[in-house]
Parts: structure tokens; C-alpha cells; sequence
């Protein structure tokens, strides 16, 4: 995994509120070297996001997790 740069967050915040229809997603640069950058909504983190390389092409991979305690009651 490589680091994400400040201009590729701006790109990739962008693409993610349109893909995904909100507004309220933010992607947040990590506050120092070596974490993850995190994907938040309304404020709350939700997952991250890693940038890999491999024979000259970029892709993005965003790890979400759900807790079940914040699902809502099963019927």
C-alpha cells in the first residue's frame, strides 16, 4: 500500500459523494504518517481507504465496517 496525497483525498472525496449520493461524506488525511486515511459520514468514521499500485495502474480500496449494535433491531 502506497500513501494517498492530499490532492488524491480531494479526488477521491469528490468522486465518493457523487457515486454514493451524500453529501455528508468526508475523506479525512490521516493526522500523521503511516495511518489510514478514513471515510466518514456526518462526521463519523466508517471505514478507510488504501491506495495500492501494481505495474503502473492506481486503484483504491475502502474497507467498511458495520457493527452489529448499530443495525437496527432484527423483526
Amino acid at each position: 500500500m502506497s500513501a494517498i496525497s492530499t490532492s488524491e483525498i480531494s479526488r477521491l472525496q469528490t468522486c465518493l459523494r457523487r457515486l454514493l449520493g451524500s453529501p455528508g461524506l468526508t475523506v479525512n488525511a490521516p493526522p500523521r504518517a503511516g495511518l489510514s486515511v478514513e471515510l466518514a459520514v456526518n462526521g463519523e468514521v466508517v471505514g478507510t481507504i488504501h491506495r495500492d499500485e501494481d505495474e503502473g495502474e492506481v486503484s483504491y480500496a475502502v474497507h467498511m465496517t458495520v457493527l452489529e449494535e448499530d443495525l437496527p433491531p432484527a423483526r
